[in-house]
């Protein structure tokens, strides 16, 4: 693993915010691409997804969101539930950066497209009774989207208009349905 690589990866845990932020940035960007050094870290990510530190749950789901693209060992669906569990996180901001994120472990794969699509569907179920419902819901509905326009799937698009469908308000009905609007 480069230098460069590591150092950042090391500056993910700094108490400086602005060089945590820029180091946070700087692996997004090459995990953005397939990396041989996944398997390097992904334990530590995985662990990180329970930290204490609400930012560090947030880094370690994004990266690992990430990382899914560079998981021939399939270890996503073994650890993909840890992730999900992120989505519920009670700092809803980390909850929320996991949901955003969520969608690329499903473009990694056919297996891990069904566990996205089962977790997020049973999110969209079960979040109901939340304070931030719509929001989750937006956040599931636009995931399903990036999903869709990464791999083609069809059944992606049917999935989400089903959701949306269920939706009682229909303020709420209209703006979900306005993700799936061609732009």
């Amino acid at each position: 693993m480069q230098k460069t690589i590591q150092t950042n990866l090391a500056n993910l845990r700094s108490q400086d915010g602005d060089k945590r932020f820029e180091a946070f940035n700087y692996i997004l960007e090459v995990t953005d691409r397939q990396v041989d050094w996944a398997y390097e870290v992904w334990d530590e990510f995985v662990e990180s997804l329970r930290d204490k530190d609400n930012h560090q749950r947030a880094i370690a789901a994004q990266v690992l969101c990430n990382l899914a693209k560079s998981d021939p060992e399939n270890r996503m669906v073994r650890d993909f539930s840890a992730l999900l569990q992120v989505t519920r996180d009670e700092r809803f901001v980390t909850a929320r950066h996991c949901l955003q994120s969520i969608w690329k472990v499903g473009a990694a794969g056919k297996q891990q497209q069904r566990l996205v699509v089962e977790g997020l569907e049973t999110r969209f179920r079960e979040c109901i009774s939340e304070k931030n419902c719509t929001l989750i819901r937006f956040d599931i509905l636009q995931g399903f989207k990036k999903l869709y326009e990464a791999i083609g799937d069809e059944d992606l698009r049917e999935k989400a208009l089903q959701l949306i469908e269920t939706e009682e308000d229909g303020k709420y009905r209209k703006k979900y349905a306005g993700v799936w609007r061609d732009r």
